[in-house]
């Protein structure tokens, strides 16, 4: 590969802060590391920093793609305009939503799509009891943190649309111990080799999880588009505008003729022509893009704004009267604000910023507003 073996490319919103830069320097001096490009929604977070793609020869790092396995995002329009929804319509939409989609669990289980080959596709009995259990219930929920469910609307005709941001929820992060028990300990993160039985199970394993993580999503976005169907009418999804993409993954990837591993941890495929969704805070807008398959930054793009504050420091300095104030005319269920100040708008970086800092790494095709927004908390 014609480029140096340890090279770090930044796109930046702002500066990145001192322990940013030593955790990403660290990571280019690990074992078989080839190249590092840093995204403009880049924080901290445990092991590997958000916002990062890492390029290796043969070397598989668990930490690098993260415990939320196929982590993404999910999109479709619906065959309804609307400037706001009222009040009274907001509380039996979110009521609706609380049934069809669950933060956690389903009451019954469900079954698992065709697409992910069954249970028996994973390296692992007991990943496979795993997903018999735990699958099957949280197929089609959303889980908590930053992970939401959107109803949003098209800037430029006010069409309605739905998008949800959720991954692989139990079985990503079950997957990722599983493997990381039999990684090898000699670099600065544990490790597996992709040319041997051990890593190719895992990269198996981290495929069936993000197939996973995308029909979790699409059975959130079909399911909210029933309950919106009853509350606001309209038919449902359309079909043809659905967009799917997620930002925690390994795949292979050729560059200057040279095949390589690139790991995304809060990081889009930008690839040239890939269509993705890159959101910003609840309350500021989402962007619908394509990439631009920018090899400097391989092929990848920002996963969203990124965070400023951590979620304590959010819990000790924002009000629950500064975040309604910051969210305007977005509706929320008013009795999770306490539980919502950590995802304040002000907790994360501005995402136009975001967009301008990575205009080489993709382009804007459309903008949405946020209208309603349903987290967990």
């Amino acid at each position: 590969m014609a480029r140096p073996n340890k090279r770090v490319g930044w796109w930046l919103a702002d500066s990145a802060d001192a322990e940013i830069r030593r955790r990403v320097g660290a990571l280019a001096e690990s074992h078989d590391v080839v190249q590092i490009a840093v995204m403009p929604d880049v924080h901290l977070a445990p092991d590997v920093v958000n916002g990062v793609a890492i390029a290796t020869r043969d070397a598989i790092y668990p930490h690098a793609v993260g415990g939320d396995i196929g982590c993404g995002m999910a999109a479709a329009a619906l065959d309804v305009r609307l400037e706001q929804p009222s009040v009274a319509q907001a509380q039996r939409l979110f009521a609706r939503l609380r049934e069809l989609v669950p933060i956690h669990k389903h009451g019954q289980a469900v079954e698992l799509p065709e697409a992910l080959g069954g249970e028996s596709a994973l390296s692992d009995e007991g990943l496979r009891r795993l997903a018999r259990r735990e699958g099957r219930v949280q197929l089609g929920t959303l889980g908590r943190g930053n992970h939401f469910l959107e109803l949003q609307r098209d800037e430029a005709d006010g069409r309605l649309w739905l998008c949800v941001h959720s991954g692989s929820r139990a079985m990503g992060q079950a997957i990722r111990a599983h493997h990381l028990r039999a990684a090898c300990e000699t670099s600065v993160l544990p490790w597996l080799d992709a040319r041997d039985e051990r890593g190719q199970a895992y990269l198996s394993d981290q495929r069936w999880a993000a197939r996973y993580a995308s029909a979790s999503r699409q059975h959130m976005l079909h399911a909210a588009a029933r309950a919106v169907s009853e509350v606001l009418g309209g038919s449902g999804l359309d079909d043809d505008t659905l967009l799917d993409c997620n930002h925690n993954h390994v795949r292979s990837l050729k560059l200057d003729g040279e095949t390589v591993w690139i790991h995304r941890k809060g990081a889009l495929d930008a690839s040239a022509g890939l269509r993705g969704i890159i959101p910003g805070s609840m309350g500021t807008c989402t962007h619908h893009v394509e990439g631009r398959g920018s090899e400097a930054a391989l092929c990848s793009s920002s996963h969203g704004a990124g965070r400023v504050l951590s979620r304590g420091a959010a819990r000790g300095s924002i009000s629950v009267q500064r975040l309604r104030r910051e969210l305007g005319d977005v509706l929320f269920e008013p009795h999770m604000a306490r539980r919502l100040v950590d995802e304040a708008p002000s907790v994360y970086r501005d995402i136009n910023k975001v967009m301008r800092a990575q205009r080489k790494l993709t382009s804007i095709r459309r903008t949405l507003l946020t209208v309603l927004t349903y987290k967990g908390g």
